[in-house]
């Protein structure tokens, strides 16, 4: 019954202190050897970001400026086929639109997966 009153197991504050102090030492480490490993990405990134306005500006003639595409009228591009009619029961709900040659989602290329063998070509 004694266990029953202890909520949780008695904490090791100073292992826990030596843990946090092994994490703080690690990531000051890395902070302190990132120069001398990776260091120059920083400098090739600062010169693609100078390259960038440059081209740019030579580009738009200014500065980057946010552009939108203009909408598409509604009735344009977009043809969609009547729906067949709705099935009665749900097994029938599944796939019911993609069963119709015309209201399939791949409609200017069929794509076609045979299996291969690796010494004889396509299996039959």
């Amino acid at each position: 019954m004694a266990n029953s009153q202890q909520t949780s197991k008695p904490v090791n504050f100073v292992h826990q202190d030596e843990i946090w102090k092994a994490h703080l030492k690690t990531e000051k480490d890395s902070a302190d050897l990132w120069p001398h490993k990776w260091g120059f990405l920083a400098d090739v990134y600062k010169e693609y970001e100078e390259e960038h306005a440059k081209l740019m500006e030579t580009v738009n003639g200014g500065p980057l400026q946010s552009t939108t595409r203009p909408q598409t009228p509604p009735g344009k591009n977009v043809h969609v086929e009547p729906s067949p009619p709705i099935p009665k029961t749900s097994q029938g709900f599944i796939g019911w639109r993609s069963g119709h040659a015309h209201l399939q989602l791949e409609k200017h290329n069929t794509v076609n997966h045979r299996r291969r063998r690796l010494n004889k070509g396509t299996c039959s």
